[in-house]
C-alpha cells in the first residue's frame, strides 16, 4: 500500500485514551515521504467544520470537492497529530490541493513553536 503526504485516507484510530480523536475518520498525511524507515504515517484527523473552529489556529478548514473525497466541510486538526502504523490505513479518499497542504504545514509550525 502506498501512503503519500497530502492524501486523505480513512483511518481506524482506536483505541484511544481521554479526549483523542477516536473511531475511523478520514486524516490527512502530514509526513514526508523521505523520512521514515518504519510503516508509521504521521497523521492530522479531520472533524467536522464549526464555525467557532476558525478561531483556531490548529484548525485548518478544508471545503469537499471531488479532488480530496470528502463529502461535508470539515477542520484538520493539526493539535492532535500522531503516529499511525500503515495497518491501521483503511481507505484512501483523496488529496487536499497544494493550497491546503501549505496552511496545514503553516499551523503545524504554529503548534510547535517553530
Amino acid at each position: 500500500m502506498n501512503i503519500n503526504r497530502g492524501e486523505i485516507w480513512q483511518v481506524n484510530l482506536d483505541p484511544t485514551i481521554g479526549a483523542e480523536i477516536r473511531k475511523t475518520r478520514p486524516v490527512v498525511v502530514v509526513s514526508s515521504d523521505a523520512v521514515g524507515v518504519l510503516p508509521i504515517k504521521l497523521v492530522a484527523p479531520l472533524t467536522e467544520w464549526k464555525d467557532y473552529l476558525a478561531q483556531n489556529i490548529w484548525h485548518v478548514k478544508v471545503d469537499p470537492d471531488s479532488v480530496n473525497g470528502l463529502t461535508k466541510t470539515s477542520a484538520v486538526d493539526t493539535l492532535q497529530m500522531r503516529g499511525v502504523d500503515t495497518q491501521r490505513f483503511v481507505q484512501k479518499l483523496g488529496s487536499v490541493s497544494p493550497a491546503v497542504m501549505k496552511s496545514i504545514t503553516a499551523a503545524i509550525a504554529v503548534v510547535i513553536e517553530y
